[in-house]
């Protein structure tokens, strides 16, 4: 959260802002930036996306590998996330080991979508508890300027919702020439995920990178839709501050109009 790089004048400007409901780009606490998808930019991959979340950027690929099956589920196929946080999408990454950041995106996004069982599992068995197709999630940032996360949950279910499962050819071995179908997901309303941050007595949603490190503390939902009922997959919580039951309750209140919002301006790609 709060970063050595933003000065404490930064940090008081904002938080005074903020309790007036005003940001510097005239939006108000939870009004979204402006998102603009493209599908299918990948030649190589099995599914891709590039998303635009304001001036944040982000593409996704997805890959098919055929291998066993994770032990403890050997009837269902398998999920791997990964992302790739490199110096050219912002100061803030730097070469070398993962850092925390590189670490935690993949394992949001992974959970968001998991867990919401967006991808039928079961479904990508070739020979039971034996080979099963597991699809790779590919995260390449290429500008972080804040909410790299739920830009990054977006980018990842329109891949998967133009992934298509590629042959097998008589070796037993994947023909990626071939397609024989797309990616089985769910039917229900696809997943995304919404970081509500804060800073003061007040929160905020979809900051810019400059609003990001001055906040305090940051709270991740990954949210689904069954029967029309919303549902929380996932949560996880970073920073010190502590988030107040009223806050909680606040950001639960705030969720299903904005979901339905991002629901409205994909649909075309769902």
């Amino acid at each position: 959260m709060s970063s050595m790089n933003t000065s404490n004048l930064t940090i008081e400007t904002l938080k005074k802002m903020f309790s007036e409901n005003k940001r510097f780009d005239s939006r108000k606490l939870f009004d979204l930036r402006p998102i603009k998808v493209e599908s299918e930019v990948s030649n190589k991959a099995e599914g891709s996306a590039r998303v635009f979340l304001g001036k944040t950027e982000v593409i996704v690929g997805v890959k098919m590998q055929l291998g066993a099956p994770y032990p403890d589920s050997p009837d269902k196929g398998n999920l791997m996330v990964s992302g790739d946080l490199l110096p050219l999408a912002s100061p803030r990454f730097e070469m070398g080991p993962p850092g925390f950041e590189a670490i935690e995106l993949p394992r949001l996004v992974d959970r968001a979508i998991r867990e919401s069982g967006m991808i039928q599992l079961d479904k990508l068995v070739v020979t039971p508890k034996e080979k099963v197709w597991t699809v790779i999630i590919d995260i390449y940032p290429i500008n972080d300027d804040g909410s790299l996360i739920d830009a990054a949950t977006i980018g990842a279910v329109i891949a998967l919702k133009n992934a298509e499962i590629p042959g097998i050819d008589e070796s037993g071995n994947p023909d990626y020439d071939k397609k024989t179908g797309k990616l089985p997901l769910s039917k229900e309303t696809a997943p995304f995920s919404f970081s509500f941050f804060k800073l003061g007595d007040s929160l905020i949603l979809d900051p810019t990178r400059e609003e990001e490190e001055a906040c305090e503390a940051r709270v991740t939902f990954g949210i689904s839709k069954w029967n029309k009922q919303y549902m929380i997959n996932s949560c996880q919580k970073s920073g010190e501050t502590t988030f107040t039951k009223t806050e909680i309750e606040k950001m639960m209140n705030i969720i299903p109009e904005k979901f339905d919002e991002v629901n409205e301006k994909l649909k075309k790609f769902l």
